[in-house]
């Protein structure tokens, strides 16, 4: 996955909403790591990993992939708002055992990072949301893809009126 061209692609998208919202001296960190939470959160709701009282099956692999996506987008941007933008993700970090697990492991670096925004911290964020996306069975190639889409797609909706 090129992280350099997918930090390129936020990096416009973000002058784009924060040009067009007049959000240029804000600070959004809390909101951005809000957002993410909450795409998290609609992707684990997608999955159903954690529902063991239904039976209902997840969603289809594409919208679990979109929503996926959701989440790289602002872990992207979070990693703009820090500076942290050269970053490499660590290959070999150690997945949970279930994906309830690995969901809430991500929550777990997600609110470390609100406390410790450092670029090893950023990178712990970034790596253990990658794993999940290995445990739900996309490729690097599968999230280059879908993201270059979705920002395609978010950038429509800005000229939308979104």
């Amino acid at each position: 996955m090129n992280i350099t061209k997918l930090v390129e692609m936020q990096k416009q998208l973000d002058q784009h909403i924060e040009t067009k919202h007049s959000l240029q001296h804000e600070d959004l960190v809390e909101r951005k790591l809000l957002a993410l939470l909450v795409e998290m959160g609609e992707l684990a709701n997608e999955t159903r990993c954690f529902k063991f009282w239904s039976v209902k099956p997840s969603s289809d692999r594409e919208t679990i992939l979109e929503e996926f996506v959701d989440g790289v987008h602002f872990i992207l941007s979070l990693g703009i708002e820090k500076g942290h933008t050269g970053i490499e993700i660590l290959p070999q970090i150690q997945q949970q055992e279930t994906m309830t697990a690995q969901f809430l492991q991500v929550f777990k670096e997600a609110l470390r990072f609100q406390e410790d925004m450092s670029e090893s911290q950023y990178i712990q964020l970034f790596s253990s949301y990658m794993a999940l996306g290995e445990m739900l069975g996309f490729q690097a190639t599968h999230i280059e893809e879908a993201y270059v889409s979705k920002n395609e797609v978010n950038f429509k909706r800005q000229e939308q009126g979104y």
